[in-house]
């Protein structure tokens, strides 16, 4: 026993690594591979601050959004927002783009477009012969404005994309460029000649981030340089590489078992007549969350970790980022909408 307690010290005093002992609870010591990995974590919780700061330049509040936003796309994932017009929507993208060096396109779904204006066709050159033309999806950021307003055939185009990171035209198929991250936006008010997403398209999505209106101190200063000469520009912060060098860093970063068991449980209590459902989903839910939540949940709460500092998420980091995965993933039914229970509600009644 005490040769095991010296061991343990040495670990803890040698070790770069900042380590959370939790009592009780059976840990593996959170442990990275390579030194090098250590370093780009560093970098990154670094790189992270510089990006907050230069788009703050542009985008006055909303630090929650800017957060998930670049949580999702470190994690290699797309996020869908929701939020009324005139919330500078467009705006945070085209910034966030620009800081990480990124190509972006954006894309007005309307009920008109076609899969073809999304992915591109093949034509005939004055030659005869057949060239492919890419459309707007060959980018590194795409922000599919109001993706609720194009028919469903549309908007598998553009979920197939995001789910393969390919295109498929005539039998060829297209890699997109990497990387590669989709910001779908729906408005929650105008709902007449709107195609709603589908539960089972809505979970392709990492985040449901919802936009509120700006606080009021926040709104004088938007009012003030938008009705002023003041134009601040962003420069870029992170480069392509950087980007995908962190998406693979994400990847390495060690969970403990309990953080691993907790997410599973939060997933399993979503889940309404199961073994493990909560009496609230029991009562309020009609379908819950899949596994691909617990994946998403983990990723989110490892980048969480790395953003904050820590090289090892906890539990605290699942627990902040569980509204954003699972919002939409968790179904109501009637006797929720009925009594106002929202799905806000439900996840904080399940944490």
């Amino acid at each position: 026993m005490s040769s095991l307690k010296l061991t343990l010290s040495i670990i803890i005093a040698t070790s770069p690594i900042k380590i959370r002992l939790t009592t009780g609870i059976k840990q593996k010591i959170p442990f990275m591979a390579e030194n090098k990995d250590v370093k780009l974590a560093d970098e990154l919780a670094s790189d992270f601050q510089k990006l907050e700061s230069e788009i703050s330049k542009k985008i006055i509040g909303q630090p929650d959004v800017v957060r998930l936003l670049i949580t999702s796309l470190f994690c290699n994932g797309h996020s869908l927002l929701v939020g009324v017009p005139g919330l500078a929507k467009t705006l945070l993208v085209q910034t966030v783009s620009k800081c990480l060096g990124l190509d972006f396109n954006r894309i007005q779904f309307t009920p008109d477009l076609m899969p073809s204006d999304i992915l591109g066709a093949e034509t005939l050159d004055k030659e005869r012969n057949l060239r492919f033309i890419k459309g707007p999806v060959f980018s590194n950021v795409i922000l599919a404005d109001e993706i609720n307003r194009t028919p469903p055939k549309t908007q598998s185009a553009l979920l197939e994309a995001m789910q393969e990171g390919a295109v498929t035209i005539a039998g060829k198929n297209y890699s997109l460029d990497k990387p590669f991250f989709v910001l779908a936006t729906q408005n929650p008010i105008e709902q007449e000649g709107t195609y709603p997403l589908p539960e089972a398209q809505l979970d392709r999505f990492m985040f449901m981030i919802k936009l509120d209106y700006p606080q009021y101190a926040d709104e004088i200063e938007v009012i003030k340089r938008t009705t002023s000469q003041q134009t601040d520009e962003v420069s870029e912060v992170i480069s392509k590489d950087k980007i995908l060098m962190y998406q693979e860093l994400v990847r390495k970063v060690p969970v403990a078992d309990n953080v691993f068991e907790y997410t599973v449980n939060l997933v399993a209590k979503t889940r309404p007549n199961s073994e493990k459902a909560d009496k609230i989903a029991n009562e309020y839910l009609e379908w819950g969350a899949g596994p691909r939540a617990g994946q998403f949940l983990i990723l989110a709460a490892k980048c969480n970790s790395l953003i904050n500092g820590k090289y090892s998420p906890d539990i605290e980091d699942v627990k902040l980022v569980a509204a954003p995965v699972l919002r939409h993933r968790i179904v109501r039914n009637f006797k929720a909408e009925a009594e106002g229970i929202t799905e806000e509600k439900i996840i904080s009644d399940l944490l």
